[in-house]
């Protein structure tokens, strides 16, 4: 197995990862997002910052929806990725859900399964998980130089049901009993389904606002309280959501005979390390990508091809951690 460590300094090096930007009501002017000493930065322009693949989005836009989610803990991105790139992911995603349900045992609860699948065309879509605008966004939650960790999916069937309330991580310092404030911002999750997800009848994931800054023992007090107001978050296909993985949520049953196939993308501060999870990268994909996207994933594993299969229904993770981090979603080791 091969690994890659930090990239080199690139010298003010263009990535491949580029947007237009223009001044409101005037000429349009360009700039990129580049590699500058190994770390990535999108320029700001005073008028208008347009993603090149998925919706375009204004400089005005996108601050509004930083601020929304460091008050809400959640933001969404509406109509935000192309409806062909997810007829191509789903098309990749749909038989390996079927894999995956042959090998039992629904880790998740009944009837929800966790997909990770092997990473290239068409899952490792650069145009998606390194899209300026939604890197926009993530550089302003989680820092400068952020790191990616996570691709997977959850997908709850027919016959699912409800999860507990949870948060998917545990607290930072949890082993120093004199800290009780949550810091700011460390782990997000990005979220997108594969169909729409617009009646309660399709699984949605239920929300509390403003809870992501809340402790662990404030948490389970407004469980134990029944103070915790949930509201689901209906997404149409293309939808995109990005939280703190802090806030609390749950999972909801699928009482449609349509799987809801949903995406997760795992994005960290660039010095926190998730052991429960990661993102097996072949070679031929890593060469495939961008300065952007191989800098996002500079910390995860560069194996051969040979060593990347068709997916199994096996799941590799670290069980046992991603039990302890999950709040109690996940119910049972592979």
């Amino acid at each position: 197995m091969l690994r890659k460590g930090l990239l080199p300094a690139y010298n003010l090096r263009w990535s491949s990862c580029a947007v237009r930007c223009g001044k409101l009501g005037q000429g349009n002017g360009e700039t990129r997002s580049k590699i500058a000493d190994g770390k990535l930065q999108c320029k700001r322009a005073a008028g208008t910052f347009v993603s090149d693949r998925c919706r375009p989005l204004g400089l005005r836009e996108l601050d509004e929806k930083v601020a929304e989610a460091h008050r809400d803990g959640f933001t969404l991105l509406r109509d935000f990725i192309p409806q062909n790139k997810l007829d191509e992911m789903s098309k990749a995603m749909l038989p390996m859900l079927q894999t995956r349900i042959s090998r039992g045992n629904a880790e998740r609860g009944a009837n929800r399964w966790y997909v990770t699948p092997p990473f290239r065309t068409p899952i490792a879509d650069e145009a998606i998980f390194s899209d300026a605008g939604l890197l926009y966004i993530v550089e302003r939650m989680a820092g400068e130089d952020p790191i990616m960790c996570q691709w997977a999916s959850d997908t709850p069937l027919k016959g699912s049901e409800y999860q507990e309330i949870h948060r998917d991580t545990a607290p930072l310092f949890e082993d120093d009993p004199n800290w009780t404030t949550e810091p700011p911002m460390y782990q997000l999750a990005v979220n997108f389904p594969l169909c729409d997800v617009l009646t309660n009848d399709k699984g949605p994931l239920e929300v509390a606002r403003a809870t992501h800054r809340l402790s662990l023992e404030e948490s389970e007090r407004m469980k134990a309280e029944n103070r915790v107001h949930l509201e689901p978050v209906f997404m149409a296909r293309g939808d995109l959501m990005i939280r703190d993985v802090r806030g609390l949520h749950r999972g909801t049953p699928n009482n449609s005979d349509e799987p809801r196939i949903m995406v997760v993308i795992g994005y960290s501060r660039k010095w926190f390390r998730r052991p429960e999870v990661s993102v097996i990268v072949p070679e031929s994909t890593w060469s495939s990508l961008s300065p952007v996207s191989q800098q996002l994933l500079r910390f995860e594993p560069v194996v051969a091809d040979s060593e990347v299969g068709e997916y199994s229904g096996q799941e590799g993770y670290d069980a046992k951690t991603l039990k302890k981090a999950s709040g109690k979603s996940f119910k049972s080791e592979i």
